[in-house]
């Protein structure tokens, strides 16, 4: 039940986005970092279950962004497709820095080859961080319109597990009002790009999630999801040892990327939360923070206070 919010309403930055990553907290995630030649371009965090380690946020030295969010399914079973939403981002991502394509082609690419049926629900937002983004689902026919948001300033707009228009969701339009207060609070106090990041950080954390039994597992809890934005560990970690592994991962370390591979049971049960947090600020000459907060390690233990940031600072490649 990731959430990402896009914003143009500060006067200071060109764009401002907040992602939260939920998951089940078991599954294998690396720290951001610049990935390694020939794709060095590109900075993230990535997934480790499958051999192509796919990303759901990112960014490059060039300012091609992505960002996924999968749809809101009625079971964890129907969120897992044939092939890995983050092959997508991706694909996008690790477009040669000399690269021409444009945003639109790029889209239209991957709504018209067949391959999006092969993939669970997903949005994706994309483009480059100077110009509009694009909004494109799993779920739109080509005939039907593709989105934009930061086409204009002053806008601020969330996008969750379900349509970019479906304003059913209360995380959503919740997190957009907080967002647009925090920018707000922080433009009046005249505060430094530190303080900002922590209010942004403020708004991931809102957590307004109502509480079940400590019994109840991750299904249950599946329809309360859209209310919070924050999601604090839920379920519980019956199949995991006194040793902290999680069954069967040392036999089935990762999957192959083929319509046959399907993620590792192991890895889509136990314990699920807001496992990192994201905030990308992108300055109007160019100048970008990426900075990403890790709230829990893979054997679902939380990290420390000293050990769970990372910040990188550049500047767009013209």
């Amino acid at each position: 039940m990731c959430i990402a919010f896009f914003s143009t309403a500060h006067p200071q930055y060109r764009l401002i986005i907040c992602n939260n990553r939920d998951e089940f907290l078991h599954r294998p995630t690396s720290r951001a970092d610049w990935w390694p030649s020939p794709h060095s371009h590109v900075l993230s965090a990535r997934d480790l279950v499958r051999p192509i380690h796919p990303t759901w946020m990112g960014i490059t030295k060039q300012g091609r962004i992505a960002v996924l969010t999968n749809y809101h399914e009625d079971t964890c079973a129907k969120a897992v497709g044939k092939y890995s939403r983050g092959e997508v981002v991706n694909s996008w991502l690790a477009t040669s820095p000399d690269s021409s394509q444009t945003t639109q082609e790029f889209v239209a690419r991957w709504t018209t080859n067949g391959e999006i049926s092969n993939i669970g629900g997903f949005n994706i937002v994309c483009g480059k961080v100077m110009e509009p983004l694009a909004i494109m689902s799993s779920r739109t026919s080509e005939t039907e319109p593709i989105f934009w948001i930061a086409d204009q300033p002053g806008q601020t707009v969330g996008l969750s597990n379900t349509d970019y228009d479906d304003r059913s969701w209360p995380k959503v339009p919740m997190g957009e009002e907080a967002l647009v207060e925090a920018i707000a609070a922080h433009v009046q106090n005249q505060e430094s790009e530190d303080d900002l990041i922590e209010r942004l950080l403020g708004v991931l954390s809102v957590d307004t999630l109502p509480r079940l039994n400590s019994d109840v597992g991750v299904q249950e809890y599946i329809p309360l999801l859209p209310r919070s934005v924050f999601i604090p560990p839920i379920g519980r970690d019956k199949d995991v040892p006194a040793d902290g592994v999680v069954d069967g991962r040392e036999e089935n370390s990762v999957l192959p990327s083929t319509p046959e591979g399907t993620p590792n049971h192991a890895y889509l049960e136990g314990r699920y939360a807001t496992q990192k947090q994201t905030v990308i600020l992108v300055s109007f000459d160019g100048r970008v923070r990426y900075f990403e907060r890790t709230l829990y390690d893979d054997e679902a233990q939380p990290v420390s206070t000293e050990a769970r940031d990372r910040s990188f600072e550049f500047q767009i490649e013209k």
